[in-house]
């Protein structure tokens, strides 16, 4: 499976499972990221963290 990480610039990627526990997990989902939405990956950093993204077309 590839994580959000694997992904490449300009690409559009499904989220199809959220990793993480408890506090983690609900602060993504707090962001907009759940299964079935759509994340264009915007920009990356030199040394791949962080990302800036766009959900939900916003």
């Amino acid at each position: 499976m590839r994580t959000l990480k694997d992904a490449a610039v300009g690409e559009t990627v499904i989220v199809s499972k959220l990793m993480g526990e408890g506090a983690v997990k609900r602060r993504i989902m707090d962001m907009g990221i759940t299964k079935g939405v759509a994340v264009y990956i915007r920009k990356v950093a030199p040394l791949g963290d962080p990302l800036e993204v766009t959900v939900r077309g916003v």
